[in-house]
C-alpha cells in the first residue's frame, strides 16, 4: 500500500490516473517509473514540486 512521503499517512484518494492527494497533509503526487513526484497545489491550481525535500529513497514505491 502507498504511502505518503510527506506525513506518512494512508489516507490517499485517486485523483487521476497514478496521481493521487493525501488528506493527511494535503500534497498532490503522482507516480512514474516507480518514484512518488510530491506537488503542492498553489492557490492559483497550479503544482509546485516539492521533491526536493525527499530524499530519492523515500520517494520509491515498496
Amino acid at each position: 500500500m502507498m504511502k505518503c512521503p510527506n506525513c506518512q499517512s494512508k489516507d490517499l484518494g485517486k485523483i487521476g490516473i497514478n496521481q493521487y492527494y493525501c488528506w493527511g497533509c494535503f500534497i498532490e503526487m503522482s507516480v512514474s517509473k516507480g518514484i512518488i513526484n510530491t506537488h503542492q497545489v498553489e492557490e492559483d491550481g497550479s503544482l509546485s514540486s516539492l521533491d526536493d525535500l525527499f530524499h530519492e529513497d523515500e520517494r520509491k514505491l515498496s
